[in-house]
């Protein structure tokens, strides 16, 4: 009798371990998702930004500086990348357009351009969509992060070795109030 009630236990950690790794793998696989669908947009920023330079390079010549950092930093290939990576790169990228767009404001011509102006529409347009696939990927990353952390699922976690993923956090520029000067 203690034999079957013993099995029964041991079956009954099995079947839960199953359900854990289970619910691991498919919200791990919602993480990558999430990545890939904002890695998308990441990219069609990463690919905007050398004509935008540019066109900005074209008027502001006085500028160097911020445009050698962006440069520097498109220096490795953007599919070579790890995810890691790609989410630190493209947060100094968003502190370099945001240089740049500011530069802009120092040249009325500029920012009357066509080639400017198209290109800051689809900035824009991109910004948007990192932002709200930012927000998945965040989502997606927290409800991993905790099921990593929680009793027991933590002991199946730790068991198949299901790493915690980082963020796509908001840098120290984006998090300080906008001034508006009038």
């Amino acid at each position: 009798m203690i034999l079957y009630i013993v099995i029964g236990i041991a079956i009954l950690i099995v079947i839960y371990a199953l359900i854990q790794y289970n619910s691991l793998v498919k919200t791990n696989n919602i993480v990558k998702e999430a990545f890939s669908t904002m890695d998308i947009y990441l990219k069609k920023r990463w690919d905007l930004i050398p004509n935008l330079v540019e066109v900005v390079k074209g008027y502001a010549k006085y500028e160097k500086e911020t445009f050698t950092k962006i440069t520097s930093l498109r220096t490795d290939s953007y599919d070579g990348m790890s995810i890691n990576k790609k989410i630190n790169v493209n947060e100094q990228l968003t502190q370099g357009i945001s240089k740049i767009m500011a530069i802009s404001e120092n040249y009325p011509e500029l920012k009357a351009s066509d080639n400017f102006l198209q290109l800051s529409h689809n900035l824009t347009k991109i910004e948007d969509e990192i932002a709200n696939s930012r927000k998945y990927y965040n989502g997606a990353v927290r409800i991993l992060n905790t099921k990593i952390q929680m009793f027991p699922s933590n002991i199946v976690a730790n068991l198949f070795g299901f790493k915690q993923a980082n963020m796509f956090e908001a840098n120290a520029e984006e998090k300080n109030n906008v001034k508006v000067e009038s």
